[in-house]
């Protein structure tokens, strides 16, 4: 008997094109190249409505929705769950919890939009999306991708904190260190060259070797 392997699905990656979509969602109809307005976007999954740890994450988003909004990121969920249910489930969350969620949340019944973006693991479920965030950029490019088990929840800090990490990279051409935050210096690119070598060590950065520099950016106003 020859076992015949499931066929892979081509997943995104980093660098790759954000696939675009038409869904439903608590907001209306989008469509997502249009919906993103050429502005920073933050895509995330999660397992089911009304489930405890869902709850804790969807109500601290929709709580840290002002941090995004000042750093031009807009917000966007999505389960496989139905569009009466997340309606029902962010009702419930006001009334329990006292947070109000005013980013869309996808109801992706079909699993259309979870197949296009690898958020359904069967190792981890056949049935539901695992808790998944995607970065996507102004350009639509996929700068970040973190997947997280059925039953831990994100980092709310953290994700703000690689927004503002891609944010700074980008407007400074530097690479970011271990455990950067906004206000710590950032690492100069390594060199290519003698001459850059020699800029290196010609003073102007925290020199810890030519190939390990850092230096202090403008905060982001």
């Amino acid at each position: 008997m020859v076992d015949v392997a499931t066929p892979s699905v081509s997943l995104p990656r980093i660098g790759d094109s954000a696939p675009d979509f038409t869904a439903n969602t608590t907001q209306g109809p989008i469509t997502f190249s249009q919906w993103q307005e050429g502005k920073w976007v933050v895509l995330f999954s999660h397992p089911a409505d009304f489930t405890p740890v869902c709850a804790t994450e969807i109500t601290e988003f929709a709580k840290r929705s002002a941090d995004f909004e000042k750093r031009g990121v807009k917000l966007i969920g999505l389960s496989v769950d139905s569009i009466h249910s997340h309606l029902a489930w962010i009702q419930n969350l006001e009334k329990i919890l006292g947070t109000k969620v005013r980013f869309p949340m996808i109801a992706d019944g079909n699993t259309a939009v979870a197949q296009k973006y690898g958020m359904i693991h069967p190792g981890a479920s056949e049935t539901v999306t695992v808790r998944a965030v995607f970065f996507v950029d102004p350009k639509r490019v996929i700068r970040g991708i973190v997947y997280y088990p059925l039953n831990v929840g994100r980092n709310i800090d953290e994700v703000v904190r690689f927004v503002d990490a891609l944010q700074a990279a980008d407007s400074n051409s530097v690479s970011i260190p271990v455990n950067w935050k906004p206000g710590d210096k950032v690492i100069v690119p390594a060199p290519k060259t003698e001459a850059d070598v020699a800029d290196r060590l010609s003073g102007k950065y925290e020199s810890i070797d030519f190939y390990l520099c850092k230096k202090a950016i403008e905060p982001k106003k």
